[in-house]
Order: structure tokens, then C-alpha cells, then sequence
């Protein structure tokens, strides 16, 4: 079956417009931290002591963009927008402007401030309307690697969205030479309300890897029974992701990757990378070939350093990563799409000019028996990870749906042999990074920790997954036949024990639930537009929230204004999150101490997944 790349005419433009220095220009189009620098000098530069004030106008605007020109809803006139910085233990004064003539918000995510400042127009406030402006000061708690994005309508693929660093007060655990924000983005010259109404009318729209019929009945019987199978499902063994590379542009610092963002080192130096996906839609596998990556942030919080050779970043998450180029040669940072239906890509150089080879788009990924919860995935990857959670009878179930209590204990504890046992603090930027396995050493399914009752969430929900498994061990779509190191979330260690030792008080169990066909995408089969009320917590409540994925994609969830704890069995110490990606078939335990009053958003980060409503508020009080 022949592979077609959907995005070769554009890219067929788009280096005949390199070949011809059409976009020499570029650089001079974006903000000043995505250029690529001439200099020395890294892209992120702490700012000056004392409260910093920052002024973001919302404006819409043609502009040139991965080689044509648009309209775009820009920030101060550029998509990314500006670069904030900010420092921990000072004061913020963040003024958004409206200058459209629709209403328009801001939402800081990730960071902790008052609710009434989050910018959820409908939650938290009523939205910015034209011509008025919003001023969000508070002062900063927290350091680390954050981004900023509308939450009105579509405008985030439209371009309102860009990078926001917090610098620590104490200074940096792990040093660094050299400081790029790195952020991927997804851009379609379509109106995004026709993108979505494409996928109203017909889900697979954008989908160019299906399997044709012709194919399955030449492929004889297995296939012809497997396609039935899915068919049943309304969903396709293809279906990695909704919107693919036929109307989209993969983005690196607002750059195509014929515009090759260029980050520059001196052979020897320390890079720190801050990956950061600002995507309206799309997963990315990130690799540097011939360059090893260390782990030391996730979502803004410090993490035990892990070696790695590839990770795969979902939408609204970010890693910093530090990398030591010791070659005087190029070497190109590549983040290729989940579905592989094209890449963004860039460069870490010692000079300007100067390039890597691009690899090749690798085979695409296919869903497995274990994406859609069956329980007999032997052709598809077979039981190796089943641990046998399950009764006999079947009588494994999860709380609050009327079954048997689930083992939590027996989630996440897939630990990687090389993890140090117990975290010793003081060592940490002394300590060799450990190091994470390939792909195919972690290709097994995690083991299943609960089955499914018979409450499908009526029509909302076309598809219930049979059994749930512990898949934070697991590869992410795509890297399970690799045989480099890739980071799972079982390698996510936080510095520092949480600061709440008490066990849960209570859970709130929530599934994750859609209708591919008809694009329907909800919390247990109702949009928000059809609950009566938020999720009600007490201030100061230890919770456990448990996302069971009952779909067969992924889903970034955002909880807003708190982080969660990750249940990865890395006992005391959980990483900290804003944004967990729940595979398909996944029961993801997460911990929370409702610390923050206020009414907060929490939603799927899959633009079109939460416009369809697959959204709750929590309210703590």
C-alpha cells in the first residue's frame, strides 16, 4: 500500500519559493524570540528585576505565513505572539487589548493565579469585548516553561497563542548555556468553522490512509473481518488523528519547515530546549538525530532528569529538554506528526546557514485490538503486560459505576529498572541522567485494571472500550517498533515529594466519550451544554480524579488553575501536571488537593473535541 504524503504539492511550493529567497523575509515577520538568531546570544533572556508589565493586542490581520499570505488573528501583530517572561516572586501586570470586532480572551495556561484572571469567557468572566481591554496582575508563584492561547471560538487556530517562561527565583537546577523556546503549532489556510463542518459531514475528511475496500478484499478473510470489526466501532484502524497534513502546515516558531528555524550553539555547549505544543489539533514525536535528550521539565515543573532519544509532546504540553551538541555540524530537530502525515522541523547549528538531513516520514501507525479495549489482543500485540487484574468472573470493575473497587495501587508501577529507588535531591544536577528504554522494550500493553459495566453513556458514546489497562508505561502512537529510547510517563519523577501526603478523600470518575462518526465528543456521554452544574469540590479536598478513556484516540485533558498529580507509581514522587494525554482504552488515576477556590475549566485541548462540548467546569469552594 502506497504511502501518499498529502502535503507534497505544498511543500513542492514552498521549496521552489526557498530555492528562490522568498523567504529570506520570514524572519523579519515573526516576533523576536522565533527568529532565528545571527548572534551568540540564545532567544530567552531573563527580563530586568521588578514587577513585569506586558501589553498583548489582539488584531486581525493579513499576513505571510508558511509561504503564502492569510488572514490571521495576530498578537502585537505576529503569530506566535510575543514571548512573555516573567519572574517567580515578582508581581505581573498582563494587559490583553482587543482590537477585533468580536469578543476575545486570554488564558494563561498553567499558571496559578485567581480565577476571575484564568480568561474563560462563560467560566471565569464574560470576555473581552471590542475595543476593551483586560488586565490580568497577580503575583507569580511558580517558575517553568508555560504558553498563552484564546479561549474564544476557534481563534487559537487562528493564531492566538504564544510562548510564556517563568524564571525561577533560586535560579536553575540544571545549567545551561543556550535558551530556545521551541513551540509547534498547526496552520490551515481553511476557515477553521469549514474545517470543522468538514469533520461534521464526514469525520474521515481529512484522512487520506484509509484502507480502501478494494484492499481489505484483496487482503482475503482476516482483513475482511477485521474491517467489519472496526466498521462496527464507526471508527477505522487509520483514525490516528481528526485533521491531518492535507490542510495543515506543521510550524516551528511560526516557521515552515522549508523556513528551517535555526538555533545556534558552540560545540560543547549546553542547549535547553522548551518544547512547548501549541497546536489546535495535533500530536508530535520529537527527535534530534545523533542527539540524545535529557528530561528535565514537564508542564513547567522540574522533573528528575531522563535520558531520552524521542518523545511524543500532546497538545498543550510542554518538555524542556538539554541537549549537548559536541560536533561542529548541524543537527535537525524534527517533530514529525503522530499520524505521519507530515513534520515540523528546524536546526541546531554552530553557524548560520548551515543544515542536517531531513529523515524521511516513517510507516504509519495503525490503532491496535488493545486501542479499542479488547480484551483478546493477541494479533494485535498480544497479552505480554496483562497481570491478570481482572477476576475470572469478570468482576474487576471500576468505582462509581456501581462495581467492585479498582486497585489503584496496582496502576503506574511499570517503574523503569534504571530509576534510582529513592530520589536523593541534593544530587540531582551531579547525578547521570537515567535513562529511558526503546520503544520495542516497552511495546507490551500495560496490564488491565478494570472492565467496563454496562452503562455505555447512551448515544454520545459509540464505542466502549471492554477493559481498561495502566498504559502510562507504554509508548505513545507510533514509537512501539522503535529501537531508540523513548520517554514514557512511568519516567516522570518530580524533584520533590508532594507537598499533600493524605490519601483521597473521595474519587470522581469520569469517562472519556465520542461518537466518531458524528463527530460527537463529551465527559460520559453529555456535552457541557447538557450538565446542570460543575463539578462540585471542597477547598483543601484530597481527590482522586480517574480518565477513563472509553475512545480509541488520544485525548490531552487540561485541568485549569491546579495541577494534578500523575498516578505513574512514582509514589511521593508524582509528577506534577496541567495537561495529561489519556490513551485509547486508558484508566489514568490522577491526585489533587483542591487548593485553588474559584471556578475552573476542564476540557479536552483537541480544539475541535472541545468546541464539540467534551468539557466540564470544577468549582471549589
Amino acid at each position: 500500500m502506497r504511502y501518499k504524503h498529502p502535503d507534497e504539492t505544498r511543500r513542492r511550493l514552498m521549496g521552489g519559493a526557498a530555492a528562490a529567497g522568498l523567504l529570506a523575509g520570514v524572519d523579519a515577520l515573526l516576533p523576536v524570540w522565533a527568529r532565528s538568531p545571527t548572534s551568540a546570544a540564545g532567544a530567552v533572556r531573563p527580563p530586568a528585576a521588578g514587577a513585569v508589565q506586558f501589553d498583548l493586542t489582539v488584531a486581525r490581520q493579513r499576513i505571510d505565513i508558511a509561504g503564502k499570505s492569510a488572514w490571521a488573528h495576530t498578537l502585537n501583530g505576529t503569530v506566535p505572539g510575543p514571548l512573555i517572561e516573567l519572574h517567580e516572586g515578582r508581581e505581573a501586570l498582563l494587559r490583553v487589548h482587543n482590537r477585533l470586532d468580536e469578543d476575545a480572551s486570554i488564558h494563561w495556561h498553567g499558571i496559578l493565579l485567581p480565577f476571575e484572571l484564568d480568561g474563560v469567557p462563560g467560566v471565569t468572566f464574560p470576555g473581552i469585548r471590542p475595543g476593551e481591554t483586560f488586565e490580568a496582575r497577580f503575583p507569580v508563584r511558580q517558575a517553568g516553561t508555560y504558553w498563552y492561547h484564546s479561549h474564544s471560538g476557534l481563534q487559537e487556530q487562528t493564531g492566538v497563542y504564544g510562548p510564556l517562561v517563568i524564571h525561577p527565583a533560586g535560579g536553575y537546577q540544571d545549567a545551561f548555556d543556550r535558551d530556545y523556546v521551541v513551540m509547534l503549532s498547526d496552520w490551515t489556510f481553511e476557515d477553521p468553522m469549514a474545517v470543522l463542518a468538514k469533520l461534521k459531514k464526514q469525520s474521515h475528511y481529512y484522512n487520506f490512509q484509509e484502507t480502501t475496500l478494494p484492499q481489505v478484499i484483496a487482503a482475503g478473510t482476516p482483513a475482511w473481518r477485521d474491517w467489519l470489526a472496526w466498521a462496527g466501532m464507526r471508527m477505522s484502524p487509520t483514525d490516528i488523528a481528526d485533521v491531518t497534513g492535507h490542510t495543515y502546515t506543521y510550524l516551528m516558531n511560526g516557521q515552515h519547515p522549508d523556513g528551517n528555524w535555526t538555533g545556534l550553539f558552540r560545540p560543547g555547549e549546553r542547549v535547553r530546549l522548551r518544547f512547548i505544543n501549541g497546536s489546535a489539533m495535533s500530536y508530535f514525536n520529537i527527535r534530534i538525530p545523533g542527539l540524545p535528550m535529557i528530561v528535565v521539565q514537564a508542564d513547567g515543573q522540574d522533573v528528575q532528569p531522563v535520558q531520552t532519544d524521542e518523545l511524543q509532546i500532546a497538545v498543550a504540553e510542554t518538555y524542556d529538554v538539554i541537549v549537548t551538541p559536541t560536533e561542529d555540524r548541524a543537527y535537525t530537530v524534527f517533530a514529525e506528526s503522530m499520524d505521519r502525515s507530515g513534520y515540523a522541523r528546524g536546526t541546531l547549528a554552530p553557524r548560520a546557514g548551515m543544515a542536517a538531513a531531513v529523515p524521511a516520514l516513517r510507516k504509519r501507525p495503525l490503532r491496535s485490538m488493545v486501542d479499542m479495549g479488547m480484551d483478546h489482543a493477541g494479533g494485535h500485540g498480544g497479552h505480554a503486560g496483562h497481570d491478570g487484574a481482572v477476576q475470572p468472573d469478570g468482576s474487576a470493575a471500576h468505582a462509581g459505576h456501581g462495581a467492585g473497587a479498582v486497585d489503584h495501587a496496582a496502576m503506574g508501577h511499570a517503574m523503569p529498572a534504571s530509576q534510582p529507588a529513592a530520589a536523593n535531591h541534593s544530587a540531582h544536577t551531579a547525578a547521570a541522567p537515567a535513562s529511558a528504554k526503546t520503544g520495542r522494550e516497552r511495546a507490551a500493553p500495560g496490564s488491565v485494571v478494570a472492565t467496563h459495566d454496562a452503562d455505555t453513556h447512551g448515544v454520545g458514546n459509540v464505542a466502549v472500550a471492554q477493559v481498561q489497562r495502566d498504559r502510562t508505561a507504554e509508548p505513545g502512537t507510533g514509537l512501539a517498533d522503535v529501537d531508540h529510547r523513548v520517554l514514557v510517563y512511568a519516567d516522570l519523577r518530580s524533584r520533590a515529594p508532594g507537598h499533600d501526603a493524605r490519601a483521597p478523600q473521595r474519587d470522581i470518575e469520569l469517562h472519556l466519550t465520542g461518537h466518531m462518526e458524528r463527530y460527537m465528543w463529551s465527559f460520559d456521554g453529555k456535552k457541557l451544554s447538557e450538565v446542570t452544574g460543575p463539578i462540585e469540590m471542597r477547598h483543601g479536598e484530597r481527590l482522586r480524579i480517574v480518565l477513563v478513556n472509553d475512545t480509541m484516540m488520544e485525548h490531552p485533558i487540561h485541568l485549569h488553575g491546579m495541577f494534578v498529580e500523575l498516578d505513574n507509581g512514582a509514589g511521593a514522587y508524582r509528577p506534577r501536571k496541567h495537561t495529561v494525554s489519556v490513551k485509547p482504552a486508558e484508566r489514568m488515576s490522577l491526585l489533587l488537593t483542591a487548593d485553588e477556590p474559584g471556578r475552573w475549566a476542564f476540557h479536552c485541548h483537541l480544539l475541535y473535541h472541545m468546541h464539540m462540548g467534551m468539557m466540564r467546569v470544577v468549582q471549589v469552594v
